[in-house]
């Protein structure tokens, strides 16, 4: 009898004993879960920042004045413009091109 209630207080202090370490286990478990929420919540708050300050940063109107400001640029006028003509050469070279390509799809079509 006494190996019997000896072994029945060996169980309870073992079954004891893994409980409170399941409830430590838990606890550091929860901690942990609170933990990694608190950094998705400041993450999430970071990235919608982020979003608004991209928006802002892509403004038409901000890029507009960066070109003005920063590189000088301005708006484009007939008056300003400048057309690039190719070289003679190339130019004829390009229309001879043209011409054997008409050339070609007109014998091509009977």
């Amino acid at each position: 009898m006494t190996r019997m209630n000896l072994f029945l207080v060996i169980a309870i202090i073992l079954s004891a004993m893994f409980l409170v370490h399941s409830h430590y286990e838990a606890r550091r478990s929860f901690m942990i879960l609170e933990a990694a929420m608190k950094e998705a919540t400041r993450l999430e708050l970071e990235h919608e920042r982020l979003q608004v300050e991209r928006r802002s940063q892509a403004s038409p109107l901000r890029i507009e004045q960066i070109a003005k400001q920063q590189l000088q640029m301005r708006l484009v006028t007939p008056g300003i413009t400048q057309y690039v003509k190719p070289p003679s050469d190339l130019q004829a070279n390009s229309q001879k091109v043209a011409a054997k390509k008409s050339e070609k799809s007109t014998e091509a079509q009977p």
